[in-house]
């Protein structure tokens, strides 16, 4: 089968053996992938958690057909239409625990269900189970026009948040950040944004932040987050490391929280899975949540898909289409 591999003259489109499910794994038929922040890394040979360095084949996400089960699969037959998560995802076929695909709903294409597993599992998970987001609380995403990001966002509104701001030091992306449910748009390199989040809530700061920039921005976060108030650290954009403020920390009594799904368990994700079909799946059925494309490239122009990434000036996601 043709996959996107890491080599020892970096990614390329390479023939490899399709693979085959074991346990509890399921076989997919992939017809569209998307594309994710972490692939960049990978791409570059960079090790991501236990993936990444020489040959593995890169992608994280997907949208097609289950085509075999592993003898322990449960709740899935072959022909059903999925989309989840997993590496190898940049493939004809890739695997991945019968755990971590979603049903893709009837009314859904798969260009539009391969932008959505890691940014409901990763949103759901930051905003309302480790954010445990109230209704009437307020939210800022810092990051806010990736396409997790732009979930996070929709998300908050949908559990009730009465204010949701939204970052993104790009002018144009900064403007549609409404689109997605932002009342309020800053650009995080911009000094005065802590004050324009402090008038926006009455000077008290926000309830929640889910920060995927991090490096510089942290104690200006620390500044913009209420007294008791949250931050549930996503994503190091901006860097992984950078002075911190433990007095302001302690003074306002933050609860400073890290996530990521590259140490947790199978039994973990497949909680994280579970939570987001109980909780967001009717909302995601009726069109609620939903993502931007900012372009579909076929399989065969991935180093083109890969470079318009690099470039950090799309707004929503990049599909991949086999």
């Amino acid at each position: 089968m043709k996959a996107y591999v890491y080599g020892a003259s970096g990614a390329a489109i390479t023939d490899i053996a399709k693979p085959e499910p074991r346990g509890s794994q399921v076989l997919v038929k992939v017809h569209t992938c998307g594309m994710n922040r972490a692939d960049l890394g990978m791409i570059k040979g960079h090790v991501h958690g236990a993936a990444g360095g020489a040959g593995t084949v890169l992608g994280m996400e997907f949208a097609g057909e289950i085509a075999a089960l592993g003898p322990d699969a449960k709740g899935l037959k072959i022909g059903d239409r999925v989309m989840g998560s997993g590496g190898g995802a940049y493939a004809e076929y890739a695997v991945t625990d019968c755990g971590r695909v979603f049903p893709i709903p009837a009314s859904m294409g798969y260009e539009t269900a391969a932008t959505l597993t890691l940014a409901l599992t990763t949103m759901h998970n930051a905003v309302v189970t480790i954010g445990g987001l109230h209704p009437g609380q307020s939210v800022l995403v810092q990051g806010a026009s990736a396409g997790v990001g732009l979930m996070a966002m929709q998300i908050a509104k949908l559990k009730g948040a009465k204010l949701v701001a939204g970052s993104s030091t790009d002018a144009a992306r900064r403007a549609r950040l409404k689109e997605c449910g932002a009342d309020l748009a800053i650009d995080s390199s911009d000094p005065k944004w802590v004050d324009e989040i402090l008038k926006a809530t009455g000077g008290k700061g926000v309830d929640l932040i889910i920060d995927q920039v991090s490096g510089k921005l942290v104690n200006q976060n620390l500044a913009a987050t209420k007294v008791l108030g949250r931050i549930v650290n996503v994503g190091r954009l901006g860097g992984t490391h950078a002075d911190f403020d433990f007095d302001l920390h302690a003074a306002r009594r933050i609860s400073y929280i890290g996530v990521t799904f590259r140490t947790r368990s199978i039994e973990e994700i497949r909680d994280i899975f579970a939570q987001v079909k109980a909780d967001l799946w009717p909302a995601l059925e009726a069109g609620k949540l939903k993502l931007p494309i900012d372009k579909v490239f076929p399989f065969a122009d991935i180093a083109q898909a890969v470079d318009h990434m690099s470039t950090n000036k799309h707004f929503g996601k990049i599909v991949l289409k086999l």
